[in-house]
Parts: C-alpha cells; structure tokens; sequence
C-alpha cells in the first residue's frame, strides 16, 4: 500500500521538475491512477482463471521491472517515460485493491466491515514508509530520488515473501460458467447506487485534493519538501487508523449514516482549507479529509456485496472499481490544472456539487430501505 502514498507525494514534485509545462506537473499521479482504472477489468479476470494468491505474487514482480523503468526515466530525464511508469504501477494498485474483498470472502457477511477495516489499518504502514522511502532515498545518488524507488523495491521483495503464505479459503472456480443476472439488472438497484457512488466520491474527492495539496503547499505556498511530508503523513494516517474504530461506529449508526458522517467531515475540510494557507489549516483539513474517505470508503465497500450473489462477484467487484478509480483519474489529473490555474480555494469550493449529490443520495437511500427490509445497512 506504500506504493500509492509514494507515488501521490512525490509524482506532483517529480513532475513539476521535469515537465514541459507546469500545468502537467500532476500527470504522472493521474496517471496512476488511469492505469488503476484501465487494470482493474484484466486484473479481476486474470485473478478469476488462475486464483488471488498467483496474482498477488506475479505482481510484486512486475512492480519491480516497472519500477526499474521509473529509474530509467529519472536518470534520462524524461517525463513522458516517467509518466508511462506510474501508469504501469496502476496494475499493481488495482490487484492491491483486492486485498478488501479477498478479507470480505473469508468472513461471514455481518463481519464484512470489520474485515474490510482490519485490510485498510495496513495503511497506517504506509503513511509513514512511502513518504519516508521517498526522503529517505533522495540523495543517495546524483539523480534525485532515484534511491527512494530502489527502497521501494525492496518493499515489493519483502511483499513478495509475505504473499507466499497467503492461502485463500476457497479455491477459484476455473471452469465454472459465468452465470447470475446481468449487469444492467445489478447496476440499478439501490444498494449498488449507493455503494459504489459512495466509494467514488469518497475516493475521487479524496484524490483530488490530496493531490492538489503538494503543489499548492511545496511548489506555490513554499513549504518544505519536510513539512509537505508531515501533512500528507497525517492524512494517510486519518485515512487509515478510523480503521480500529470503524466496527464500533458502524455498530452504532449503521453504514449509511456513518457515509453521512463521513460528507459532514469533507464539509468541513473545505471550511478550514478555505479560511487560510497556514501549516496549521493544511492540517487540520487533510486530517479531516482522510477521515471522510474513510467513512465513505468502508462504507460503500461493505454495502457492495450486497449487490450480488457469489458467482457475480468478479464482474461486479470490476465494474466497481472500473468506475470508481476511472473517475478518480480524471480527477488526479485535473487538480495540477485546478491548483495552478484558480488557486487552492477554488480546488476546495469545487468538490461541493459532488457531496451535496451524494447526500442526497444517501438522504434517497435511507427513506427507501423500510421498503427493503431484506437489506440491513
């Protein structure tokens, strides 16, 4: 999971020195998570034929030629190979991103949360290796952060040495024909709407800002390369540590009012952002946003299963996805222009229309489920 937070802190500031116009500087994040969304329909079908565990395991190794090509990129100066490198990285994030419903299957649907959450606590790990990879590694040689990506590697051998062990419950079904209803039906319940447009949102604002902040912080407002660290740091951690609580919260309100929770949190996010660019509003509003993703996340992943039945599962968890970080993309790759372009407030104001439409899609959903006592959220 390092990987996502190291290509978000360092993508914007890489860019900014080696692209032709400034306005491109967030290319190389879009990217990533263009090749997210291109990867997931392949990556979920390969995942189907020859299992989770080879999948895991043959991606780490891909990660590391991949990465070996990010160095090339760095040493020769080119941004456009750089660019074609964190695209590449996006089959590596898309089969990450499977880790959550590879924890779902293995427990009982009411525990379904609870797995999703024990998943996303490794994100706490990774808030503080990805960014420390990158600063750690900066000058070891004459190009710039080429040790950082070295470091990178070597977290993608010891992945490697960990997914060894990893021995799924249930074994896929090779030969099984692909059944269920279609995904026209699916698609247009009302949970499906509100699972997967609840973990859009979350994740598109999320990106969007996230990847703003290192430009309007570092490249336009001047703070350190150290003190940028420490914001995204903390936003990581926000992101991932409401994980240990997020059973109990979800106990207590219910999944659709703990997404509710997580829009009041975005709101106010925006507010702090808004009134200043001091370290301090950096903070606090990236501590906020991170919360917000996490309530909006966990909420849309574990209502999702309840859209489908066991043998359509790899087409809907797909088309989730697909969606999901395809609008994610143009959402990372917007931000540079946004930032450079309208200022850091205007990033901000932007993001209302999407969270006032998904709450009043949320507000929608709870006044029909009396009519769906079948589906508890």
């Amino acid at each position: 999971m390092s990987l996502g937070v190291f290509v978000i802190f360092l993508g914007g500031i890489i860019g900014q020195s080696l692209a032709p116009y400034a306005n491109l500087s967030t290319l190389p994040v879009a990217m990533i998570v263009a090749g997210t969304a291109t990867s997931i329909i392949p990556v979920v079908y390969i995942m189907s034929k020859i299992g989770r565990r080879r999948t895991f395991l043959g991606v780490c190794v891909y990660t590391i030629a991949v990465i070996a090509l990010a160095i090339t990129a760095l040493q020769i100066k080119s941004f456009y190979l750089f660019c074609l490198a964190t695209f590449l990285f996006g089959a590596t994030t898309a089969t990450m991103n499977q880790f959550r419903f590879a924890a779902i299957e293995s427990v009982d649907k009411n525990l379904s949360a609870t797995a999703t959450s024990a998943v996303l606590i490794g994100g706490l790990v990774s808030a503080f290796l990805g960014p420390e990879l990158a600063v750690l590694g900066k000058d070891w040689f004459d190009t710039a952060f080429v040790g950082s990506f070295l470091l990178l590697s070597i977290c993608f051998v010891l992945a490697f040495l960990l997914l060894w062990f990893y021995q799924p419950n249930h074994a896929p079904k090779i030969k099984q024909k692909q059944s269920g209803r279609s995904l026209k039906i699916i698609t247009k319940q009302p949970v499906f709407i509100v699972a997967m447009s609840g973990a859009a949102v979350g994740y598109i604002i999320m990106s969007y800002i996230m990847t703003a902040t290192p430009m309007s912080m570092h490249v336009i407002d001047g703070f350190s390369l150290a003190q940028t660290k420490f914001v995204i740091q903390s936003h990581v951690i926000a992101m991932f540590l409401p994980s240990l609580f997020t059973p109990i919260i979800v106990k207590l309100f219910g999944l659709s009012k703990m997404m509710i929770i997580g829009i009041m949190l975005y709101l106010i996010c925006i507010v702090i952002g808004y009134t200043n660019h001091s370290l301090n509003h950096y903070w606090m509003a990236l501590i906020l946003l991170g919360l917000g993703w996490n309530f909006l996340f966990i909420g849309g992943t574990s209502l999702l299963p309840r859209a489908y039945q066991e043998d359509e599962k790899f087409k809907v968890q797909s088309i989730n996805d697909f969606l999901i970080f395809g609008m994610q993309a143009m959402a990372s790759l917007s931000a540079g222009w946004f930032v450079f372009n309208f200022g850091w407030e205007v990033v901000l104001l932007s993001t209302l229309p999407l969270l006032l439409l998904q709450l009043s899609i949320l507000l929608w959903w709870l006044k029909k489920k009396p009519t769906q006592p079948q589906i508890k959220s």
